[in-house]
């Protein structure tokens, strides 16, 4: 099983949205608003008077087969914007039940 943690640029809401429902993805915890910056040349997202954007976080979890197609559909989407923001990281989860603890 993968956790998939996507941050993406607010207008992106609605696109990711689909995407997760294209890869039959449905659980998820969905943060509307987070503030940050890329790593790279992306624009600050603080939700100030110099820098009024904002940034969502979304923590998906899968199994392993769905994690690539997710990726690729999201990466489409990051190129449509680039400077907007949209990334997603992959970790291994673990799935804890009664017979786990």
């Amino acid at each position: 099983m993968k956790a998939v943690f996507i941050s993406l640029y607010q207008a992106f809401y609605e696109e990711v949205m689909e995407i997760l429902d294209k890869n039959e993805i449905r659980g998820f915890t969905y943060w509307n608003e987070v503030q940050g910056r890329g790593s790279d040349d992306g624009e600050p997202h603080y939700g100030t008077h110099a820098w009024p954007t904002l940034n969502s976080a979304i923590l998906a979890f899968m199994p392993d087969e769905k994690v690539k197609p997710l990726l690729h559909d999201i990466h489409a989407l990051d190129l449509s914007a680039e400077q907007q923001g949209l990334r997603a990281f992959v970790l291994n989860a673990e799935e804890v039940t009664d017979k786990t603890v």
